[in-house]
């Protein structure tokens, strides 16, 4: 290796190196972080304890629709951004409505595994239709919008493995939850359930950030946007001082 060369190699890892922070920084956003994941195990969390020492449907119910309201109003309060604690409150105000009108406590989480099934197929769905879903979620996030359609087949490919693993992913955790929903112990699934909240998840993220890690860059469309208006604008003074 010659002089000339060990620039360019330092070059290439510091570009790789700044691919993957944005990456990272970008999966964080997207799914909420560590504080996202706290707000999403909590409350079910809470009602699983409770049911699990006193079998009070409603207490445990009111304590974990309680708990997500505690949640967002924090989030307000530190104004933070507020769409995973409010996605929180949705999902455990629909758990409560059912578990309250069914009378089991384990319909408390059938909303959640009945939106997990379906977040499952669209992902697969749209991963085979080619315009795979994490895509669609994460191309705001990088500035890129929906430019790796047509322009970036790299990252294209990188979403659909994404979609195809989060897919999966999701398929094989409804595979476990819904005959443990139909023929288990209450407090038992719900344990489980709680159990499988992070580690999917996690394994999910995980592979996307490896998919998207060895990806192209995204193009920022934000920046061709205001490059080209910034152009407009300097023909349009070249005009005037003709």
């Amino acid at each position: 290796m010659t002089s000339l060369d060990k620039p360019t190699d330092q070059g290439t890892t510091d570009q790789d190196d700044d691919s993957r922070a944005v990456t990272e920084a970008a999966l964080f956003e997207a799914f909420g972080g560590v504080r996202g994941m706290v707000e999403t195990v909590v409350p079910g969390l809470l009602f699983v304890t409770i049911f699990t020492i006193n079998k009070d449907l409603h207490m445990s119910a009111i304590a974990a629709l309680a708990v997500s309201l505690v949640l967002v109003v924090v989030r307000l309060v530190m104004k933070g951004t507020v769409k995973h604690a409010f996605s929180g409150v949705f999902g455990v105000a629909f758990g409560v409505v059912f578990a309250m009108m069914t009378g089991n406590a384990k319909d408390f989480y059938l909303p959640g595994m009945l939106y997990t099934l379906g977040l499952a197929l669209a992902y697969i769905i749209t991963a085979i239709a080619g315009v795979p879903l994490i895509g669609l979620i994460l191309g705001p996030v990088f500035k890129e919008n929906l430019s790796w359609r047509t322009r970036n087949p790299g990252r294209k490919k990188a979403y659909t493995k994404a979609s195809w693993a989060w897919g999966l992913i999701l398929l094989a955790k409804c595979a476990i939850l819904f005959p443990l929903y139909w023929w288990g112990d209450t407090t038992q699934f719900g344990w489980v359930l709680i159990a499988l909240k992070i580690p999917p998840f996690l394994l999910a993220v995980w592979l996307t950030w490896v998919f998207l890690a060895k990806a192209p860059p995204p193009i920022d469309v934000f920046a061709e946007m205001e490059a080209a208006e910034q152009a407009e604008k300097d023909r349009e003074a070249e005009r005037r001082n003709a």
